[in-house]
């Protein structure tokens, strides 16, 4: 092909940065019309409150107003603060509150930016290369097809889990990243405006992925090793030295802060990954005094073994799950060394090495029920390779048309490989999402204990106060309709004072209930119940559901 003809056939030049135009909007008005449908789908049938940590996030984001000791230091350290604080915004409504909705309102947000992200970076990776406008038009609705109609991704952006956020924001990483690289390419001065505002664009996006899900941290560096890589090859240019610092700065910043945050609250910089509310420590508390914790751990092939089996299962279920997952690899390595000054992309498998080092290491199980102990558990992680597949496999299909001599065969193969990822998606439509199974099997026995629970607690008088563990059943007060600031809970003491806080509130009230609230919510086994021991209050109700500690209501004063 000539050179006039090329340039007429590559409309999304390498130097184009992203702009609103009629398809684009188009994309963003389907993803939209997905997102709401999904939504409703799954609010009428009462299940965008499923996950316990969908609850967890929903009632994080509301105490930091509505509690005894309101403020920022609410938000806790276990979970990172962004998606708390977005949905902050919303909660502050009752309604949206009580229902959940005001969790799910930023997950269907992030999950509209992320189908356009997915479709603008098949624009530029297709636009790159020697195709034509028909291919990557087709191409661009592939990618945002595949990552916008996957069953267990519409399930989750339904609901407050931090997943659709994250997708997101590694989604735009890449974008971003990808125009910076190209636009280096044809203008190599550090000085020139494009470069520079796609490669801050690019580290905004990390640092606010950081402040999303600790997937994040091990983004930033694997973008600080890539970009190390590029400065590399392109001669180590020393004018470029200056920027390239202040982007590692930013890179760095937010996991520098969190540990500055954790050292000063907590009096331990490392609080979210070892103290009493980390996932190691749930571990320590659950595990079998003798025997593995979990698959993969300290086992770092198992562990990333683990890990793809789960991303396989969040895309097809069958056989036609090893199947997508050997495509998209080959279609990376292969693209990766024909396409090298495009390999920005390969960002999206960051994922395998945070998840492997996470289940080795970090205390993070992953249980699914086609492999031991043939349980639900962590399979919605799977979804973080959702972005790679969205990317590799359309091009897959278009590295293997051309290899094909033969013209029908061309035509025949993507319409064959999209047929074979509808019956993929069809399927775990059947068989209802992994992680909605998930879900559903782990929050029958919770929701129920806290259905009845949230029954009695409603026929206490108006305005009563109540001591509480809200720890595991928050969703309680959250289904009463009882305002957070009504309870003495765990957090309200001053988290600083370690071991203990001898006169905050929370233990203050666990020593005499009757100085502080008027009921008491004990549950088995639970802080309330230990400090209950040598006491005797009046019995008001009780609650016991199989499979959760029986709940017990006292009359404080």
């Amino acid at each position: 092909m000539s050179e006039p003809a090329r340039a007429k056939h590559k409309p999304a030049s390498d130097h184009q940065s992203f702009h609103w135009d009629r398809e684009t909007l188009s994309v963003a008005a389907a993803a939209a019309l997905l997102s709401l449908v999904s939504f409703m789908i799954y609010y009428r049938a009462g299940d965008i409150l499923l996950y316990g940590d969908a609850v967890a996030h929903i009632n994080i984001a509301r105490r930091v107003f509505d509690s005894r000791t309101p403020g920022l230091l609410q938000l806790g350290t276990v979970w990172l603060p962004l998606p708390h604080l977005l949905i902050m915004a919303f909660v502050a409504s009752s309604r949206l509150w009580q229902t959940g909705i005001g969790g799910s309102i930023p997950s269907m947000l992030a999950y509209v930016l992320g189908v356009i992200g997915i479709f603008r970076l098949m624009q530029a990776l297709l636009g790159s290369i020697d195709v034509s406008p028909a291919i990557i038009r087709m191409g661009s609705r592939a990618g945002a097809a595949i990552y916008a109609l996957n069953p267990n991704l519409l399930y989750m952006q339904s609901t407050a889990m931090t997943e659709s956020l994250y997708l997101a924001l590694l989604v735009w990483t890449v974008v971003y990243f990808q125009e910076f690289v190209s636009a280096a390419r044809g203008c190599p001065s550090s000085a020139d405006r494009r470069v520079r505002s796609a490669l801050w664009k690019s580290g905004l996006c990390v640092a606010t992925a950081c402040l999303t899900r600790y997937d994040g941290w091990f983004l930033s560096v694997s973008v600080g090793f890539v970009l190390g890589i590029l400065w590399w090859r392109e001669g180590k240019t020393t004018s470029a030295v200056p920027l390239l610092v202040r982007y590692g700065l930013l890179l760095a910043a937010v996991p520098v802060f969190w540990l500055t945050y954790n050292a000063l609250v907590y009096r331990n910089p490392f609080e979210f990954a070892s103290g009493p509310y980390s996932a190691k420590a749930i571990e320590r508390k659950t595990s079998v005094p003798g025997s593995p914790p979990h698959p993969g751990a300290s086992n770092l092939p198992l562990a990333a073994l683990y890990f793809l089996k789960c991303a396989e299962i969040n895309v097809a279920e069958g056989r036609l799950a090893i199947f997508w997952l050997l495509l998209a690899g080959v279609a990376t390595i292969v693209f990766a060394v024909r396409y090298r000054r495009l390999a920005t992309p390969l960002l999206l498998w960051s994922p395998v090495g945070f998840y492997a080092l996470s289940i080795a290491y970090g205390g993070v199980p992953i249980f699914m029920p086609q492999w031991y102990p043939y349980s639900a558990y962590n399979v919605r992680y799977g979804l973080q390779l959702l972005p790679a597949f969205a990317i590799f496999l359309p091009l897959a299909v278009l590295l293997l048309t051309r290899w094909m001599s033969d013209l029908s065969v061309q035509r025949i193969l993507p319409l064959t490989a999209g047929i074979l990822l509808a019956w993929s998606y069809l399927t775990i439509w059947h068989d209802h999402p992994v992680g909605y199974r998930e879900a559903f099997l782990n929050s029958r026995s919770r929701l129920a204990l806290e259905s009845q629970l949230a029954a009695q607690l409603s026929q206490l008088p108006a305005n009563s106060t109540i001591l509480m563990y809200l720890g595991n059943h928050v969703g309680a007060l959250q289904q009463a309709g009882i305002p957070l600031r009504r309870s003495v809970n765990e957090g309200n003491h001053r988290v600083w004072m370690q071991p203990s806080d001898p006169e905050g509130l929370w233990e203050r009230s666990l020593a005499n209930p009757a100085q502080s609230v008027d009921y008491v919510v004990a549950m088995a086994g639970d802080p309330v119940a230990d400090a209950l021991r040598s006491r005797s209050l009046p019995v008001v109700s009780r609650v016991a559901v199989e499979g959760q500690p029986a709940a017990t209501i006292y009359r404080a004063r």
